[in-house]
């Protein structure tokens, strides 16, 4: 714990504050500088990530969009639904993905170039099988249309 001591200008008077500055692996990041607890969340918002937030020029931050922010981005990086429940502490996995996370038009595309993959090597399998039926990598699905 490191104790500062910091200059407050009051008028014409300096006041001197000691103020307590955790800084261990496990320490609070948003902590009274008075006694090191925690501070409350709407002065965590209004103090440190509101400001910051108007210096990147970014509108509208609450914590509402912190955390769909953070559900989106899991997505993105292709996060699986159950680890992203994890991080953000919900009950059931239908919170995260009916709250939290959104449509991302760059993760749709991915998904229907897994499934163009999918579909290529389905073909694939068909042409270099030798044989004169289907082979299927859905065991039991029975295939529909023409027959090639």
């Amino acid at each position: 714990m490191k104790i500062l001591t910091v200059k407050v200008k009051a008028g014409r008077a300096v006041r001197k504050y000691q103020v307590v500055k955790s800084d261990g692996p496990n320490d609070l990041v948003f902590q009274s500088v008075k006694d090191g607890k925690p501070i409350r969340d709407n002065n965590i918002l209004t103090r440190f990530i509101k400001p910051a937030a108007r210096k990147l020029g970014l509108g509208w931050v609450n914590w509402r969009s912190l955390r769909t922010s953070h559900a989106v981005w899991l997505k993105m990086a292709g996060a699986d639904v159950k680890d992203a429940q994890g991080q953000m502490r919900h009950s059931r996995a239908s919170t995260t993905l009916d709250i939290y996370q959104q449509v991302v038009p760059e993760s749709q595309q991915r998904a229907v170039e897994k499934l163009n993959t999918l579909v290529q090597c389905v073909k694939q399998i068909d042409v270099y099988s030798g044989l004169g039926e289907r082979v299927s990598l859905f065991p039991g699905y029975r295939w529909r249309g023409r027959s090639r």
